[in-house]
């Protein structure tokens, strides 16, 4: 043991507990290295995560591109209300979506009623659980109201909040209507 701490703890401590400090200061050595104990042979085995992380592909750009524009928009595009006389419904619908994509931004946090955020850049993860309530509400009801609530509920669980839609607000485009 090459640390004087360690050293002076020799005398005080159990065996039990050299071996856990030992175990602990091999891991400080390894600088991006951590000690894994290989659950087969019951061996501690090095490995070298930074390595392991940055050759992983977390994001992928095209695969995006396909779930917001093929998936989430296209199909509420084609199966919510379509005519001026149901813009409303649909704003408040891609409001609650676009909530949850910018991960609980919103319009009425900025006076001028802009995001500063955009739903396209969300992580993947994001994007899939999105698409994943979108492609259950198409093959089910395709009902306006149930998508609404849908993805109100899906704001609520992940602590997102909502758009406010106070009449007092100048960015306000549509009343809230529940």
């Amino acid at each position: 043991m090459k640390n004087p701490k360690l050293n002076k703890a020799k005398k005080i401590l159990s065996k039990e507990d050299l071996e856990r400090l030992e175990l602990l200061e091999k891991a400080r050595q390894k600088k991006g290295k951590q000690l894994r104990v290989d659950l087969e042979k019951g061996d501690l085995a090095e490995v070298d995560e930074l390595r392991q992380l940055l050759g992983k592909k977390s994001e992928n750009p095209e695969e995006k591109y396909q779930i917001y524009y093929t998936g989430i928009t296209n199909l509420l595009k084609k199966y919510l209300p379509k005519g001026k006389e149901f813009k409303e419904g649909r704003g408040l619908i891609y409001d609650e979506k676009n909530v949850f994509l910018n991960r609980g931004k919103k319009k009425s946090d900025n006076p001028n009623g802009i995001r500063k955020s955009d739903g396209r850049m969300t992580y993947q993860a994001k994007m899939n659980e999105m698409l994943d309530v979108v492609s259950k509400w198409v093959s089910t009801s395709q009902n306006s109201t149930d998508i609404y609530l849908q993805l109100y509920e899906l704001n609520e669980k992940h602590g997102y909040g909502h758009e406010n839609y106070d009449k007092t607000s100048k960015n306000s485009t549509h009343q809230k209507k529940l």
